[in-house]
């Protein structure tokens, strides 16, 4: 049996959305952040040492990272289905899109977060990584423009993957000047699965993590 750990507000909604569009069984644990300090509970430390989220359970393995475990999931459990195997054309761009959330948009978004939250005031830093954020959704939405997915071969796994992590950009105001990321985000959340997804993992308020 599969076990999904899933923190409230997080980049677990992607892992449940990914077990609902493929139909697994899986048992759901959840776990709520600290009301204050938006922190993940200790809860979560029991599971995985870097108490973090998301994290499954399988065959007696914990595994964290959600690229590592969406990449678990679509080829050890389902067959390879919502991935792209090796010997596809689509290979090499699946993998990009697959790892461009976590590799290029996460680590500026969270510096986005905090900078915000710990009141700073360096325009050169920050002027560095506002340009890098501007540069790569304005890449995201030029590539949206001609598909309705991030390969044009259709919907797959990098599809979420991307989604969250352009829900956290959309709460700190970095999509809405893109119309192909809100066409886009309004086509995933759309999706039958995804709306499961949220009915059985709770509603997502993204707002603690935005502007203001």
């Amino acid at each position: 049996m599969l076990t999904i750990h899933h923190l409230n507000n997080s980049r677990s909604q992607r892992i449940l959305w990914l077990a609902e569009e493929l139909g697994l069984d899986y048992e759901l644990v959840k776990h709520q952040r600290d009301p204050e300090t938006l922190r993940a509970p200790a809860s979560l430390n029991a599971v995985h040492p870097l108490g973090k989220a998301p994290v499954i359970e399988h065959d007696g393995q914990v595994i964290a990272e959600s690229d590592a475990i969406i990449e678990y999931i679509t080829r050890k459990l389902a067959q390879g289905r919502l991935s792209i195997g090796s010997d596809s054309p689509d290979f090499g761009e699946y993998l990009e899109w697959l790892h461009f959330p976590e590799g290029s948009l996460q680590g500026a978004l969270v510096f986005d977060l905090i900078y915000q939250w710990a009141d700073a005031a360096n325009d050169v830093l920050f002027g560095f990584y506002d340009v890098e954020m501007n540069r790569q959704y304005a890449y995201l939405d030029g590539v949206l423009a001609e598909r309705d997915y991030l390969l044009q071969s259709g919907f797959t796994a990098a599809d979420i993957n991307m989604t969250w992590t352009l829900e956290f950009a959309e709460a700190r105001g970095r999509t809405q000047s893109h119309p192909n990321l809100c066409a886009y985000l309004t086509r995933m959340r759309t999706r039958p699965a995804y709306q499961s997804a949220i009915k059985r993992g709770g509603a997502q308020d993204l707002t603690v993590l935005g502007k203001g």
